[in-house]
C-alpha cells in the first residue's frame, strides 16, 4: 500500500512540479551588441529560472564555419544560431531551420522592417528573427573634414572620397584619410568591394552566370581601392575588418569609414569614444550610375531544426528580438544604443531620434538597399554585397584571398582579378552553373 501512495506522489510532482532545467547553447558573433546581450541576459535567466544559457562567442569567420558545419552535418552542438541574412533563405531551403510563424501577436512580427523581413522569409514563412540589422554610409570626422576646407555632401561620390581622403590624411599625427575592411572573407573585405563594385557598374555574374571579374568594371572597382588605400589608408590594412576599422576610428586615427550603419551608436558613445562629439554621416559613395555603394545585411537568430529544445529556444528568440529587449537596453545603456535596423517602431520613437543622430540615415541606407536589382545591369541572383547561392561562402572567401593579396601589394590587382576569375569559373562549372566547356 505504501509504494502505491510513493508512487502516486511521484506521478504527481512529475505532473504538477516545475519542468526540468535546460540550458542552450547559443553561437553568436563577437560584435558589440551581441556581447551587451550576453550582459543584459541576466533578465532573461531570472524571468526563465529553468532555461540557463551557454554562450560560444566567435570571430565571424570562426562562427561561419562551425555553425555551418554544425547544421549541415547535423551535429545538434548548437541550439540557437546567430546567422546572417545570406544563410536564412538557403538553410531553410534545405529544412535546417524552424518556422518562426508562432510567436505570438505580442511579439508583432509586422513591426518588423519590411526590407529586413523579406530577407528572412522563406515560402512565406520566417525562418529566423533579426537581432539588429544595418546598410552601410559614411562615417567621419567633422573637424578634420573642416580641417580640410571641405563639406561632406550627404550623398558623396567616390571621386569626393578620394580627394577628402587624400587632405585629410596626416602621417605625422598617425590620422589615416580613410579606413576601410582588408581583412579576406566574404563577410570582410568582399562585402565592402561588393557593395561598391555595383556602384562601379561591375557584377559577380552575368545573366547567364558566366563570372565577370576580367571585365574592365572590375579593374576599376578593385584599381581604385587599392589606390585608395595606398594614399590614405591605414598601415597593413589587409588584416583589418570592422572590429579593427572600429577601434581605428574610436581613437582618432581614421578620417572617414565606410562600413555598417550599426558602428554608429558606438563611434558616438562618449564612454569608448575619443572622437564621439566629432562624428558626422552620409550615405555610401556612388559613381552617379544609379547604384550607390551600400549593403544590405542582418544578424539574426535562428533554431536549427535538430535541437531538442526548440521551445526554450523560441522563448529566448523572443526575448532578444522584441521591443521589450530595446526598452530594457534603452534603460541601461540609453535609447543610442538599442540594436538598430530591425523594427519600424523604433524609428517612430521620439526619444530614439534625439538620442541617435544617425536613426534617419540608416533608415534611409537600409531602405535604399535593393538585393533583388543590386546591379546597375541585369544578374541572376539576389543579394547586394553577395550573392544569394549555396557556392557563394567559399567562393567568397577564395576571391576575398586574392583581393587582400592585391591590397597588401603581394600580387597585383591584374593577377587579383585573373585569379578571382579562373576560380570562379571553375567552381561554377563544378556546382553545374556553367556548362564544361564555357
Amino acid at each position: 500500500m505504501k509504494s502505491h501512495i510513493w508512487l502516486a506522489s511521484v506521478m504527481m510532482a512529475a505532473i504538477a512540479g516545475p519542468a526540468l532545467s535546460e540550458t542552450l547553447t547559443i553561437a553568436t558573433v563577437n560584435n558589440g551588441d551581441m556581447i551587451r546581450m550576453q550582459k543584459l541576459a541576466t533578465d532573461f535567466t531570472k524571468k526563465h529560472p529553468d532555461i540557463s544559457l551557454n554562450w560560444v562567442t566567435l570571430d565571424e569567420a570562426k562562427l561561419r564555419q562551425q555553425v555551418t558545419i554544425d547544421i549541415a552535418t547535423k551535429g545538434g552542438k548548437f541550439d540557437v544560431l546567430t546567422i546572417g541574412t545570406y544563410e536564412v533563405p538557403i538553410w531553410a531551403e534545405e529544412g535546417w531551420l524552424l518556422p518562426l510563424d508562432d510567436f505570438g501577436t505580442d511579439y508583432d512580427a509586422a513591426d518588423i522592417l519590411p526590407a529586413i523581413r523579406n530577407g528572412l522569409t522563406h515560402k512565406n514563412s520566417l525562418y529566423a528573427v533579426p537581432f539588429y540589422g544595418e546598410s552601410s554610409m559614411v562615417m567621419y570626422r567633422q573637424d578634420l573634414m573642416a580641417k580640410a576646407g571641405l563639406t561632406m555632401p550627404a550623398a558623396p561620390s567616390w571621386s569626393f572620397i578620394a580627394d577628402a581622403a587624400s587632405k585629410m590624411t596626416d602621417r605625422a599625427e598617425d590620422v589615416n584619410g580613410i579606413c576601410l575592411r582588408g581583412k579576406p572573407g566574404w563577410g570582410e573585405n568582399v562585402a565592402f568591394l561588393t557593395a561598391a563594385a555595383n556602384s562601379f557598374g561591375a557584377r559577380w555574374f552575368d545573366e547567364k552566370w558566366q563570372p565577370q571579374f576580367d571585365q574592365p568594371a572590375w579593374k576599376q572597382t578593385l584599381q581604385f581601392y587599392v589606390d585608395l588605400m595606398k594614399t590614405a589608408g591605414a598601415a597593413k590594412a589587409e588584416l583589418n575588418g570592422f572590429n579593427e576599422n572600429l577601434e581605428l576610428f574610436k581613437s582618432g586615427k581614421c578620417g572617414m569609414w565606410i562600413d555598417a550603419t550599426v558602428a554608429a551608436s558606438f563611434v558616438t558613445d562618449p564612454k569608448t569614444s575619443s572622437v564621439a562629439e566629432k562624428v558626422g554621416f552620409a550615405l555610401a559613395p556612388d559613381n552617379g550610375l544609379g547604384k550607390r555603394g551600400n549593403w544590405l545585411w542582418a544578424w539574426n537568430l535562428a533554431i536549427p531544426a535538430g535541437t531538442a529544445k526548440a521551445e526554450s529556444a523560441k522563448t529566448f528568440l523572443k526575448w532578444a528580438t522584441d521591443k521589450q529587449y530595446g526598452q530594457l537596453v534603452a534603460d541601461t545603456d540609453g535609447w543610442a544604443n538599442v540594436p538598430p535596423g530591425t523594427r519600424t517602431s523604433l524609428y517612430e520613437n521620439a526619444a530614439y531620434q534625439a538620442a541617435a543622430p544617425f536613426a534617419k540615415i540608416t533608415l534611409d541606407s537600409i531602405n535604399a538597399a535593393d538585393p533583388v536589382k543590386p546591379a546597375v545591369d541585369p544578374v541572376p541572383y539576389v543579394g547586394v554585397q553577395f550573392v544569394a547561392i549555396p557556392e557563394f561562402q567559399s567562393l567568397g572567401d577564395e576571391v576575398g584571398k586574392q583581393f587582400s593579396l592585391a591590397l597588401a601589394g603581394t600580387i597585383t590587382v591584374d593577377d587579383a582579378l585573373k585569379s578571382a576569375q579562373t576560380v570562379a569559373e571553375r567552381e561554377m562549372r563544378k556546382a553545374g552553373y556553367l556548362a564544361p566547356s564555357q
